[in-house]
């Protein structure tokens, strides 16, 4: 246990019921012309003017201007300076949070993008922001694993003298070392953060309790709750895949070099499915590995590195997606753990960076457009479009979100 962390609590929840509940031009000549000649002076000027960012100097020609990607967002966030790495809504009005390099974190209203707070606590690269279950807690963390955690007291009346119209009170805060991740329980107010030496932390509030999940060794690189929200998958990079009990703090499932099924790269990402005892977990070699709470039941292997990993909410159909490093997205068919749809590259090396499906069927993907630039890009994919996809009583309409 880290010097600063709280005391363990013998439970992450004593009510169990809660627990249950639990993104100027160069003419050119023919091919038989001439090299062009300059003078000194012409060609400090169109340096100076950029003309020469994009020439080819075999071909003595521009590039042609790549065309601009079309804008169509309904409102525009600029206030950060540099990249933004993580994003949360409140789950009852208007109030959006993002983080990004700039250390900064805003709170801001979706619907006008006016800046209600400003948190200036974070001295590092801000990489997780969250509201909680019911939007009374916002934590956000850094790089360096400061974990800070507010309070929104009231919603008063007239705007403060910061222009906004919102209370936060700094409730808690701790630093853990690097942190690959952190999230809230989605059923209760548990904080949860994966460690750079694979030990996983809950944290209970109000009251502050601790417990610590044991780790490997490893870096754990994603985790995810259970459907009855009492239990925990994690994958960490040496390959292991742990499914924990929250109560005892034992493992009760776990694929590791002993498993045939074991992930020989890194295991990257873990997605538990909310409809039933049933998990994902893909590597830096491209290895899905389907997973029931007794123990893996299929894997198949892509090729590619796997970022992301989503299920359905979907009733209807069992279905989960995938993306990886080069931008491929699938669709599986979960009950088979079979392949069901391979979507169009959404970008030439636009490499997959989350995934969230905000319906049934309407799956929301953010991507690396341009690294050099480091921005990000929204791409939807509307599963209905693929009706090879689904059964054919669930294909009614088409609709693009």
């Amino acid at each position: 246990m880290h010097e600063n962390t709280p005391p363990r609590a013998p439970e992450i929840g004593d009510d169990e019921e809660e627990l249950n509940d639990l993104d100027d031009e160069i003419p050119s000549g023919d091919e038989d012309d001439q090299e062009m000649e300059l003078t000194s002076d012409e060609y400090v000027e169109r340096i100076s003017s950029g003309s020469y960012d994009d020439y080819d100097e075999n071909t003595g020609e521009q590039d042609s201007p790549q065309s601009p990607v079309p804008d169509d967002s309904i409102l525009t966030f600029p206030a950060h300076s540099m990249p933004v790495f993580s994003c949360s809504l409140h789950p009852h009005n208007e109030l959006c949070a993002t983080g990004g390099e700039d250390d900064k974190v805003f709170v801001w209203s979706r619907n006008t993008g006016q800046i209600l707070y400003e948190f200036t606590e974070h001295k590092d690269t801000v990489i997780d922001v969250h509201f909680n279950r019911d939007g009374t807690y916002l934590a956000t963390a850094d790089l360096a694993g400061d974990i800070v955690l507010h309070k929104l007291q009231k919603m008063s009346s007239e705007p403060d003298k910061d222009g906004g119209n919102l209370v936060f009170h700094k409730v808690w805060e701790y630093s853990m070392g690097d942190m690959p991740w952190m999230s809230f329980h989605p059923a209760t107010n548990v904080l949860i953060a994966g460690s750079e030496d694979g030990e996983i932390y809950f944290w209970r509030f109000p009251a502050g309790d601790c417990k610590i999940l044991p780790g490997p060794g490893a870096r754990c690189d994603s985790g995810d709750i259970s459907a009855d929200g009492k239990k925990f998958v994690a994958s960490y990079n040496n390959g292991t895949v742990r499914l924990w009990d929250l109560r005892e703090c034992t493992t009760i499932m776990e694929i590791d070099e002993n498993n045939s099924m074991v992930h020989s790269g890194g295991c990257t990402m873990v997605a538990h499915d909310k409809a039933s005892p049933f998990f994902m977990s893909g590597d830096l070699a491209g290895k899905i590995v389907f997973s029931t709470h007794s123990g893996p039941v299929g894997a198949i292997e892509t090729a590619d590195v796997i970022e992301g990993m989503a299920f359905s909410p979907s009733a209807d159909i069992r279905m989960a997606a995938t993306g990886t490093l080069s931008g491929q997205i699938s669709i599986w068919d979960t009950s088979k753990c079979s392949l069901r749809l391979n979507c169009e590259p959404v970008g030439k090396n636009d490499g997959i960076t989350e995934m969230r499906w905000i319906s049934d069927y309407t799956l929301v993907v953010a991507t690396v457009n341009d690294l050099s630039q480091k921005k990000l890009n929204l791409k939807v994919k509307h599963i209905k479009k693929h009706k090879s996809c689904l059964p054919s009583k669930l294909v009614t309409k088409e609709k693009i979100v």
